[in-house]
């Protein structure tokens, strides 16, 4: 007999090899007809697996929000019926489910286009509505690669043959159709429902490599019903009017040339943001009692291998003169991916006691990380980019209290910049490849269980998602439309100080190693930039703004006056420019609206005579009018950065 523990802790007995559905069905037939999987001790399994030990069971129905994975990886694998019905001699490779939805990847002699979507998309929903039951099979390596082979299934093929002998082969069927798969899927095909959407195809290389052959990816999106569908369609559609590439264009504030992929051309306005952005950052660190420094930005490789990342990340890193190195020469060089071990070397200069401790060291310091074509993504993903990293050394009596201060920090800036609704941190745990000591990780995520406890903030666990070196604090934010971003993250390191030797001298006159919390709070400043612009759609807070206010003439006559008030503006450290062209006003307020300047001083013969201003603020159809000197004393107030 093997016992199943409950959700509610109650316990049912039941004979080995039991099935999943058949659990269900003794706790409650409504149950067993609304569950689509179940959750054995934290993995998803079909209904039709046969339970063969003691485990905890949650049953899954649609309305889990694990129910979406299995929604849309079914939707892949009909998806991929439904092309090949359609488009015999199609071969299929991979379609797993992703955030938002799903994708397959298919080699055919002639690429899909957007024109073949309605079609496969109206197949796919007779193929549901036809109700195949999902079944799963085992089969032997020789029978699953013979199989394939016959069916001219190559790609299918160098799968199998890529998988350790002593793998598993699972194939799930619906219908006539079937599929090499590690599952689980729901019941039956009408599971899936009807709300989806085919999106677009796209090309892509085979297992990545553009040596092999190129692909059609077809993308969907499937969710549990209309209302979801069309509130992410909504959202994709606003995401579109918002996209950072789109308004930095519009609003001439960076560009992008092949002849430096991945990296920022940023024209005056786009710089005015990052700079005033930076000085708030520095305002709030010297606030909180940090001291900035700089490193440099090509660093000898042993810096590298003795903190770990030159064996765990040197395929992201920029290597100088790496293949002309010989026995006897020099290590090769590399341009930093990121700033610990250069302030870890500033740490090391000079002897630390007990009495300098904490130690918070800031670093705006460029990085460089080698990004593939395919993943860089505009101002989001680019290769070279400013990191506000900070890194505290501290004794192990301060370090809870260290990383509170941090969280605190954290949420200071982002409620500061108009992004603090809904943060959720990730508790990200030791990952399987690593370095250090358990004993180490142990004592690390136990500090940082107890931060959390303290902290009062929502926080969900995030298995195995930490560093190599460090478990971390990942701070997930919530934008204007829903939208999910990762930026802040603190990690708090017991392997680094050893590996760089790093100490101190304790209060009982012998040396001890200092704990090392990495902590960012934009993160990569460009990506944190291409957040706010989509954030705020383009429209700043008026400190952030890059032009605050344009004055603007109705008429020739009053030019001189406008000069006036610009300098004026210009004097009291409002950021202002001049629009003296011959032109309607209406078509001036909106051409500067288009570009998402706050203000706009309209300026006509009235304004002139009477030393005043007509307000135009982005976004309203009135003017509220003003004396200059009393304008002036509300636009300087209202556009001081927040302290």
């Amino acid at each position: 007999m093997i016992t199943i523990t409950l959700p509610d802790g109650n316990t049912l007995d039941f004979p080995a090899g039991t099935t999943s559905l058949e659990v269900t069905e003794s706790i409650a037939k409504s149950l067993a007809k609304a569950a689509i999987a179940v959750d054995l001790d934290n993995k998803l399994h079909d209904l039709s697996f046969g339970i063969e030990q003691n485990c905890t069971m949650n049953i899954i129905t649609r309305e889990d929000d694990r129910a979406l994975e299995l929604i849309r990886h079914d939707a892949a694998h009909v998806m991929a019926e439904a092309v090949q019905e359609l488009f015999p001699g199609t071969q299929v490779t991979i379609g797993p489910a992703i955030e938002n939805g799903f994708y397959y990847d298919f080699y055919s002699e002639e690429p899909f286009s957007a024109e073949d979507l309605p079609k496969i998309e109206k197949k796919m929903r007779q193929i549901i509505k036809q109700n195949h039951p999902f079944t799963r099979e085992i089969w032997s390596r020789t029978e699953a690669i013979e199989f394939f082979k016959t069916k001219g299934e190559h790609f299918k093929v160098e799968l199998i043959e890529d998988l350790p002998e002593d793998e598993t082969i699972t194939i799930y069927k619906q219908g006539k159709w079937l599929d090499l798969c590690l599952g689980p899927h729901m019941p039956s095909t009408n599971h899936i429902g009807t709300a989806f959407k085919l999106m677009k195809v796209a090309g892509a290389y085979w297992r990545g490599d553009s040596n092999k052959p190129m692909l059609s990816r077809i993308y969907g999106t499937a969710w549990r019903t209309y209302e979801e569908l069309d509130a992410y369609l909504k959202q994709l559609e606003e995401a579109g009017k918002r996209d950072h590439r789109k308004l930095g264009k519009e609003m001439e504030l960076f560009h992008f040339q092949d002849e430096a992929p991945g990296q920022v051309f940023w024209h005056h306005k786009g710089w005015t943001i990052y700079t005033e952005l930076l000085a708030y950052m520095r305002s709030k660190v010297r606030n909180h009692n940090y001291i900035e420094v700089n490193t440099p930005q090509m660093l000898d490789s042993s810096f590298w291998q003795a903190s770990g990342h030159w064996d765990k990340y040197r395929e992201n890193m920029f290597i100088i003169n790496d293949d002309s190195q010989g026995e006897n020469d020099k290590n090769p060089y590399a341009l930093k991916p990121m700033s610990c071990p250069g302030n870890a070397q500033l740490y090391n200069y000079g002897v630390k006691s007990y009495r300098d401790l904490p130690i918070r060291m800031a670093e705006f310091g460029r990085v460089f990380r080698q990004e593939a074509s395919g993943a860089r993504h505009g101002l989001m993903r680019v290769q070279a980019f400013t990191q506000d990293d900070a890194h505290i050394f501290c004794s192990d009596e301060q370090l809870e209290d260290e990383v509170i201060e941090m969280c605190n920090l954290i949420k200071e800036v982002y409620t500061d910049l108009g992004i603090a609704k809904n943060i959720v941190i990730n508790f990200s745990t030791r990952p399987e490849e690593r370095i250090g000591s358990d004993e180490d990780w142990d004592r690390a995520e136990e500090a940082l269980q107890k931060v959390l406890e303290r902290l009062g903030m929502k926080w969900v666990i995030n298995a195995g998602d930490g560093a190599f070196y460090a478990p971390k604090l990942d701070f997930i934010l919530t934008d204007a439309i829903g939208r999910q971003w990762q930026c802040g993250t603190i990690q708090v390191d017991m392997n680094m100080p050893t590996r760089l030797e790093m100490s101190y001298v304790g209060e009982d006159g012998q040396r001890h190693t200092p704990h090392m919390i990495h902590r960012a709070i934009l993160g990569s400043v460009e990506r944190f930039i291409g957040v706010l612009i989509e954030h705020y759609a383009g429209k700043f807070p008026l400190w952030l703004a890059p032009v605050q206010v344009v004055v603007a003439t109705i008429t020739g006559a009053t030019e001189g006056y406008a000069y006036k008030v610009k300098n004026a503006l210009i004097k009291v450290g409002i950021r202002a420019e001049l629009d003296l062209r011959n032109e309607k006003i209406g078509y001036k307020v909106r051409e500067h609206s288009s570009k998402k300047v706050p203000i706009i001083f309209v300026l006509g013969k009235q304004e002139s005579s009477e030393n005043s201003v007509a307000i135009r603020r982005l976004g309203s159809q009135s003017n509220e009018s003003m004396s200059m000197k009393d304008a002036i004393a509300v636009m300087k107030s209202e556009a001081t950065p927040p302290l």
